[in-house]
């Protein structure tokens, strides 16, 4: 535990532990945050972890056959068939994500809804000058460790503006439900298999946010390479890629007990041909009577893989010092 301290100068280990508090304080943040006007459809415009919060909330969507027309944008601008009807919901945990702000002033350009949901910086500054509803989260943490915060006020705006009724409650149930404790043991047994590993995490098309929130979260806490795909698709083009395959690769499979069977047993059949060719695969059930239970506690399991597989590297898994070194040269006029 000592070494893990000294290693772990921002103490993510509690930001894990603590991390079913941030349902409720996002909830506060946009209780009273609402757009008026009749809207067909929604779009999220947000990057990495930010991004993040539409595409749990798309699976939410699918999994109760709510159909609310609902797309995720991650990119500059907004796509050319947004219009009027549009409700446009700008994220950016920072304020300061360029493609998001740059969404959002076409927005404005083209007089849409917006509603937004920032800690602050620019995108805090604009909501402010054109009076534009937002919710402010809690600063201080890295988007990605952050969702819960903006997955909740994501789901309370839009409930306030009546477009996906009234599931709050469900909600709230996740600060007594979710406890992370309960699944450290776990990831640090998973984190110690994949130390010198390249994981690959594949789940069914319905679940590939959770296989693409497994390698961000690899990507980003552990600082290593790490890839995602999604079932029956990679069946018809990855799967001939292992013919010759590289031996550090570590398969994990995010399975839901609910899928169709017939991808269940393809992710069965894809397990026993890998591991012919001689590739370790792990498969991560997951299982819970609640939806949001169980999309949640993945996602825990996730950080908490990520967290000791960056103590095994003894890697500090808080900071993102090449995206920083991204930002700062793509900002430099010498590039």
């Amino acid at each position: 535990m000592a070494m893990e301290i000294k290693i772990d100068k921002s103490n993510m280990r509690k930001i894990i532990l603590d991390f079913p508090k941030q349902f409720r304080v996002g909830l506060e943040a946009a209780k009273d945050i609402k757009v008026l006007g009749s809207f067909d459809a929604v779009l999220i415009c947000g990057m990495g972890g930010s991004a993040l919060p539409g595409d749990i909330l798309s699976m939410w969507l699918e999994n109760y056959k709510i159909s609310l027309p609902f797309y995720v944008h991650r990119n500059y601008s907004l796509p050319y068939h947004v219009d009027e009807k549009y409700l446009i919901v700008c994220i950016s945990y920072s304020g300061n994500t360029e493609e998001s702000l740059s969404a959002f002033g076409e927005a404005l350009k083209r007089k849409l809804k917006i509603v937004a949901i920032t800690s602050g910086g620019k995108l805090e500054k604009l909501c402010e000058k054109y009076q534009i509803p937002f919710a402010k989260v809690p600063k201080g943490y890295q988007p990605r460790m952050a969702l819960g915060y903006q997955f909740s006020a994501l789901m309370k705006i839009l409930t306030n503006c009546g477009l996906i009724g009234n599931n709050l409650e469900n909600i709230l149930d996740l600060e007594k439900k979710l406890k992370p404790g309960i699944l450290e043991l776990r990831g640090k047994k998973l984190a110690k298999k994949l130390k010198g590993k390249i994981p690959v995490v594949y789940a069914s098309q319905r679940r590939k946010t959770l296989a693409r929130i497994w390698k961000i979260k690899f990507n980003e806490s552990s600082k290593i390479t790490a890839f995602f795909n999604y079932f029956p698709e990679l069946n018809h083009n990855e799967l001939t890629g292992f013919e010759n395959p590289e031996k550090k690769l570590h398969i994990i499979i995010l399975r839901d007990p609910m899928d169709h069977p017939r991808i269940l047993k393809r992710m069965r059949v894809t397990a026993a041909i890998l591991k012919l060719k001689g590739l370790s695969v792990d498969f991560i059930d997951i299982k819970d009577e609640d939806f949001l239970c169980k999309i949640f506690f993945n996602i825990i399991l996730s950080d908490w893989v990520a967290y000791y597989l960056a103590m095994e590297c003894k890697t500090d898994p808080t900071p993102t010092q090449l995206q920083e070194k991204f930002k700062l040269w793509l900002r430099s006029k010498k590039q």
